[in-house]
């Protein structure tokens, strides 16, 4: 199933996305529940609950505005670096010097703050070239967190994902080589596009589907999932080692090759450039850097 958080008549609800994509059937919820996306739903089911009753109407889906599944998650979002090895390589001499490409003991593991989270089709908004002139994009498949844990094994690290999203990690190159840490330049606002919705675990394997990006339609990032340094399975092991997962988490994988950093010569984002990522079983997000 896929479930949506979106804005109709001027208010945020909850809904269940039909096999189509044409429409959306909201879930009744209260304000309150409705204003934390589908957060509400994760944590239902990890208590075993059922999901709570649907409304006896759908809306179509272009009558509404899809937010992220996700508004404010409920803490940092967890992001994992150089998980792909050619991108690992077009990098090697830029932000992952410190960390030869040829050294994949354990993954490089950073966050994104909550409030840079926005919707699938939102702008995002460049700060300007006094605070970073090399605004590059990367499209990731993230997990959500189903049922919590800590130290899981990654033997059954699969059964604690509750579903699959799209994000763009966008990030500040310059703040994230100049801090030497990677938080700064990845948290501006607006920095995290996300959605369309989340599709749920029983309905894709994130372990085996493609990732593409385009840049004002120019294919530019292109590979599987099958194709990560660390899986999602030792992504998980890694994170809960000794940090309690919640439902809810959220873990973005890392991108392809094909950043804008890593091109010859870089290639950064400004005002009007639109990025389209796609993700097998999910769907897209676009947004426009403004």
């Amino acid at each position: 199933m896929r479930f949506a958080t979106f804005t109709h008549d001027g208010r945020r609800q909850v809904g269940r996305v039909s096999p189509d994509g044409q429409q959306v059937m909201p879930f009744r919820l209260t304000p309150e529940a409705a204003h934390r996306g589908v957060l509400p739903l994760v944590e239902a089911a990890a208590r075993g609950e059922p999901l709570p009753p649907l409304e006896d109407r759908s809306l179509p889906l272009a009558d509404v505005r899809l937010e992220a599944p996700v508004p404010q998650p409920r803490r940092n979002i967890w992001c994992v670096g150089r998980n792909y090895h050619a991108h690992a390589k077009e990098l090697a001499a830029s932000v992952f010097k410190n960390n030869s490409a040829n050294t994949m003991e354990w993954p490089i593991v950073f966050t994104k703050v909550p409030e840079c989270v926005v919707g699938p089709a939102d702008p995002v908004v460049l700060p300007g070239d006094e605070v970073s002139a090399q605004i590059d994009y990367e499209a990731e498949l993230a997990l959500v967190i189903g049922k919590g844990g800590k130290n899981i094994r990654r033997q059954e690290a699969l059964s604690h994902v509750w579903g699959y999203t799209i994000v763009n990690d966008v990030t500040a190159r310059d703040v994230q080589m100049r801090h030497q840490q990677w938080d700064m330049g990845k948290s501006f606002d607006t920095f995290c596009p996300m959605g369309p919705w989340i599709v749920t675990a029983d309905e894709l394997d994130g372990t085996r589907t493609r990732v593409r990006c385009w840049v004002n339609g120019e294919l530019r990032q292109e590979a599987s999932t099958e194709n990560l340094i660390f899986d999602i399975p030792t992504l998980i092991e890694t994170v809960s080692r000794g940090i309690t997962l919640y439902p809810g988490d959220i873990i973005a994988t890392g991108t392809p090759a094909g950043v804008g950093m890593g091109l010859t010569p870089p290639s950064y984002l400004r005002g009007g450039d639109v990025v389209r990522i796609e993700i097998d079983g999910i769907g897209s997000i676009e947004n426009r850097f403004v």
